[in-house]
């Protein structure tokens, strides 16, 4: 299985979290990295989607069909990412577009064996993949990618 853990690009500040929007920079980047992923993405990827309208916006860039996660949102825990992902055990490839600190804890718990407070700057793009070697399940970081070197 492929994971791919987006963060939603630049956003305006707000009060209401889930209506903030992208600046002009955050709809370049997300235009930049979807143009990226679109090169890259396996066929039949399931796409999933935090409600907030920034998340949404930056999926939309991928002009792909998505769906909405409620469960999902800014404040979501590991276990609701995974569960939402199906990892380690979901066929194909999984594409979340979220949030942090959620996902550079799911990263670090997939990556390090337990969660802490990694970075994943806006915009950017993590690819891990789990594998089975010598009978041992292992998680491998494909890509990384922030979303300055696109630009």
């Amino acid at each position: 299985m492929d994971l791919l853990l987006w963060r939603h690009a630049e956003a305006e500040d707000g009060e209401d979290d889930l209506k903030r929007r992208l600046t002009e920079r955050g709809e370049r980047q997300a235009k930049r990295m979807a143009g990226w992923l679109r090169e890259r993405l396996p066929k039949e990827t399931r796409i999933i989607v935090s409600p907030a309208i920034r998340t949404q916006q930056t999926a939309q860039a991928l002009d792909l069909p998505f769906e909405t996660n409620r469960r999902i949102g800014p404040d979501t825990c590991v276990s609701e990412l995974i569960a939402a992902s199906g990892w380690p055990d979901a066929s194909g490839s999984v594409l979340i577009v979220g949030h942090q600190p959620g996902l550079g804890r799911l990263a670090s718990l997939l990556l390090a064996g337990q969660e802490a407070d990694w970075s994943v700057k806006k915009g950017a793009l993590w690819w891990l993949s789990n594998r089975l070697r010598r009978g041992d399940t292992q998680t491998v970081l494909r890509a990384m990618v922030p979303v300055e070197i696109l630009e």
